[in-house]
């Protein structure tokens, strides 16, 4: 397969997960915002949640210590394949919508409580902070976006209408699941990857 048809599959992907991506993205929206406006609001749970989260990574997170070491290359490698592999996971949860809305709500709520520090001022008061914040956001929840919308698109897929959905083709016995829809989420999972390793690359680099 030449570039030129790579890239219209993974166009024909994105357009198929397309209602997936966008409900999952609100999702992220929602709980990034619940997660910042309480955070900032000095909401006891909120920065209880935050402060444990925190202190259990710098405890147990083998990536912060290579980074403590100054290993940035083998930091930014082990979060991408973190993430790599929590994204998986969660584009397997999309298969149960709920599981999957509620997984993207779940970690936008974490990103949102950590845009405090450990005094609990906000990260986005000073003009270096706040790029780096939203840049992070960005670069880690656009990937993640995209695998769960894919993960969703299955489960739709599995009761949709092939007039609804547009996979007419083969399913899957027993799961019903359509093969053109797996190969949607493949190309869109491949996809996510490159976007992970910058991620982490920029998470640890800066």
């Amino acid at each position: 397969m030449n570039v030129r048809r790579r890239l219209d599959r993974i166009g024909r992907a994105l357009v198929h997960a397309r209602f997936g991506i966008k409900t999952v993205a609100l999702a992220y929206a929602i709980g990034v915002f619940a997660g910042l406006l309480l955070a900032h609001g000095g909401n006891s749970f909120a920065l209880g949640f935050r402060d444990r989260l925190v202190g259990n990574s710098k405890q147990n997170s083998t990536i912060l210590r290579q980074a403590q070491k100054g290993r940035w290359v083998a930091a930014a490698s082990l979060d991408a394949g973190s993430n790599a592999a929590a994204g998986l996971l969660s584009g397997i949860a999309g298969v149960c919508l709920p599981v999957g809305y509620w997984v993207a709500g779940y970690r936008g709520w974490v990103f949102g409580v950590v845009s405090v520090n450990n005094l609990h001022q906000s990260r986005l008061n000073t003009r270096y902070g706040a790029l780096y914040y939203i840049t992070i956001l960005l670069l880690q929840l656009v990937p993640y976006t995209l695998i769960g919308g894919a993960g969703v698109n299955l489960g739709i897929a599995i009761f949709a209408r092939p007039a609804r959905t547009g996979y007419e083709g083969r399913r899957v016995r027993w799961l019903h699941i359509p093969f053109e829809a797996i190969e949607d989420a493949g190309w869109i999972y491949l996809i996510a990857l490159p976007m992970f390793a910058v991620a982490s690359l920029f998470e640890f680099a800066m």
